[in-house]
């Protein structure tokens, strides 16, 4: 595949065809893929979703939000969410927040093989190997992704999610402060000219996007209120990807 990045508006998103987005938990989608996906469901394309986890440790306040309660509110959240992007199908694998690192990775791999078997998909979406935070469930689903696209017979494109440059002289120290890292180390961020996808999310699909994100309340709050609305809808109008493969 070529190199050059891809400027893409909503329009042109059907290039990317049947779509597969694989994630740790409800949220990661819709921040890093969730204009694109609204735009593919709206061309009629298919759009399927896989979130690893309920995302029941997503807490600082576990007394108020134990494990039970939380998973089973960002459900109903992730649902509202893909209401909103008109996502039909979302998967859960039921497997526990916070633990996917220490898992044998062959039946998550199996499991998603054998989804990549049925989708057939164009373009497979996910994380990079540093999980965007260096999140270890991020971390994770990026290779068991990876892993599965090579057991599948490496169906369609495999996309990583990617932190441009520019994005980070902007929201790093935002970033920082809203404590999204799970580690001391920082992202190096890719260089525009190297990105494989880029989609500029106009207006209208920027309102859908938001939506999506202000139905996980849970999980979106937080950066609402350190960024205002107006800083968090411009954090969110690009999706980024680069070219990803299989260690």
């Amino acid at each position: 595949m070529q190199s050059r990045t891809t400027s893409i508006d909503q329009d042109r998103v059907g290039e990317l065809g049947t779509i597969l987005s694989i994630w740790a938990h409800p949220d990661d989608e819709t921040f890093l893929a969730g204009g694109i996906m609204a735009a593919a469901a709206a061309l009629g394309q298919r759009v399927v979703c896989v979130s690893a986890t309920a995302g029941e440790h997503g807490t600082d306040d576990p007394a108020r939000w134990p494990p039970q309660r939380l998973g089973r509110i960002r459900r109903f959240e992730a649902a509202a969410a893909m209401a909103v992007l008109g996502v039909t199908e979302h998967h859960f694998l039921d497997l526990p927040d916070g633990g996917l690192a220490t898992l044998d990775p062959g039946p998550p791999v199996e499991r998603l093989a054998s989804l990549l078997a049925e989708v057939r998909p164009d373009t497979i979406l996910t994380f990079g190997p540093d999980g965007a935070t260096f999140h270890p469930d991020h971390q994770a689903v990026s290779g068991w992704a990876g892993m599965a696209w090579q057991s599948a017979g490496r169906p369609g494109r495999l996309l990583h999610a990617a932190i441009t440059d520019e994005f980070l002289a902007e929201f790093g120290k935002d970033y920082d402060e809203w404590g999204v890292y799970m580690t001391d180390e920082r992202p190096v961020g890719v260089p525009m000219a190297e990105l494989a996808v880029r989609v500029q999310l106009d207006e209208q699909l920027l309102d859908q996007k938001i939506a999506a994100l202000c139905a996980m309340h849970t999980q979106t709050a937080p950066s609402l209120a350190l960024l205002g609305a107006d800083r968090f809808r411009v954090l969110n109008q690009q999706e980024c990807y680069i070219t990803g493969r299989a260690d």
